[in-house]
């Protein structure tokens, strides 16, 4: 009685170091990029991740799935570049996709990381008082996401079936800040802007002020508005990190 008590234990710990077991890739090739380029670049095909030339800094914002802004690590990690070529294991989901990084970044990088919440000068988006000028649409699970076209200054974002909240985060990464959804509109939303971001003398507007500007009365048509607020932003900060990874 006592020996099957003790197999039934040790086969339910083996279970639970199986369902606890990390998300990471089949395998993943990493080699330092010395090029001395600016350009990078991530594309996702055939059940593998290739990126080329990516800081380390930037594979920790991907690992976590944050902008930059909510990185804190030493300036060394913005210049230290690297190509990664990864496969994913079959049947991988997109939302696995970050935490298979990070298990690389923990396994061949030594990264140590911790999250802390600051308070940060940032965005709320809320409905004006003439109420919201949109409707919700119906949406069967198909074709959703954002994107962004920008030509001589005009710049055209297409929103497809995304709630408030993506609406929100869209904003955010366009204006580079931090926005929160405070609409309380429920459904998803489809909707196109355009806004102009040259000086009204023809030359290019300078990032910021005019640029937010152009976005604002952009928003304005939709019955929205960025409010300037403070918001609790989540931080990742690294703790430590090797310069090289281990070996392939």
């Amino acid at each position: 009685m006592h020996m099957r008590f003790t197999f039934i234990l040790l086969a339910a710990g083996a279970l639970f170091a199986q369902t606890e077991s990390k998300p990471s890739f089949e395998a993943a090739f990493i080699k330092a990029n010395t090029s001395g380029s600016s350009g990078s670049s991530s594309n996702g095909t055939k059940g593998q991740l290739v990126m080329v030339n990516q800081s380390l800094k930037r594979l920790v914002e991907r690992a976590y799935n944050v902008k930059p802004y909510q990185v804190t690590c030493p300036e060394w990690m913005e210049n230290a570049r690297f190509d990664v070529t990864a496969k994913y294991p079959e049947g991988t989901e997109n939302p696995q996709r970050p935490a298979m990084l990070r298990t690389m970044l923990e396994e061949r990088f030594k990264l140590a990381a911790h999250t802390e919440t600051k308070e940060l000068p940032g965005y709320a988006l809320v409905v004006t008082k003439g109420g919201l000028k949109i409707t919700p649409v119906e949406y069967a699970g198909g074709r959703s996401g954002t994107g962004v076209n920008s030509n001589n200054g005009l710049v055209t974002m297409e929103l497809t079936a995304l709630s408030m909240p993506d609406v929100a985060d869209a904003f955010a990464r366009n204006l580079d800040a931090t926005v929160v959804d405070r609409t309380n509109a429920e459904g998803k939303y489809s909707f196109k802007l355009t806004w102009n971001n040259e000086d009204p003398n023809g030359g290019p507007a300078a990032s910021g002020a005019a640029e937010f500007s152009a976005v604002q009365n952009a928003i304005a048509t939709l019955g929205l508005h960025l409010q300037a607020t403070k918001v609790p932003v989540q931080m990742i900060v690294v703790d430590h990190m090797e310069r090289a990874p281990t070996e392939n």
